[in-house]
Formats: C-alpha cells, structure tokens, sequence
C-alpha cells in the first residue's frame, strides 16, 4: 500500500488524504518519524484533521518527543472541538490526561 501511495506521491499527486495514508502505513510499520513528517503534511492541508493531529501525536510519542505530542494532541484537540468530533476529542483528552500523570 505505502509503495503506491509513494508512486502517487512521486508523481505530483499531494494532499491530506495521501499523506494521512502514508502516514498511517509508516506508523505501522513503526517508521515513526517517517509517519510524523506526513501526518505534518496532512495536517498543514487540512488543520482540521482530527485524526491525522491523534496520529501526528502518537508519532511524537513513540520517538520519546512528548512536547511535541502533547503540542500536536492540544491542535487536535481544537480542529476535533470545532467540527464536532467528539470521538477524536475523547481519545486525545485521555492522551493529554495519560501524559499529565507520566510526568508527575
């Protein structure tokens, strides 16, 4: 799937739905830092992308970056609030939680 969306990509094809699925392949395989780059693209097209900002997050988190996790998950939490995403808004209210209570 990635190779395909790397060809689209290759050939001048760029949006938000392309990098969140490249993302979300590369997070899959664990390239995180990979999977942040284009959920940083995604999401530079389409800021109210409430997943791509969760996903953006996670990335962050698993290369150990929880500034930029929490940072990510707080714009999500935003884009999710102004369109009415409540399932995105729940999940990364618990991601912010869960990150409070890790450091203290």
């Amino acid at each position: 799937m990635i190779e395909s969306l790397e060809k689209m990509l290759a050939k001048g094809v760029d949006n938000s739905l392309l990098r969140f699925g490249l993302g979300k392949g590369y997070l899959d395989l664990g390239e995180n830092a990979k999977a942040a780059e284009h959920f940083q693209r995604c999401v530079e097209f389409d800021p109210k992308y409430s997943a791509a900002w969760k996903l953006l997050g996670k990335a962050h988190l698993a290369q150990a970056d929880v500034a930029a996790a929490r940072q990510a998950w707080e714009q999500g939490l935003e884009a999710a609030r102004a369109h009415g995403d409540k399932q995105a808004e729940k999940e990364m209210t618990v991601f912010l939680k869960k990150l409070e209570r890790q450091a203290h």
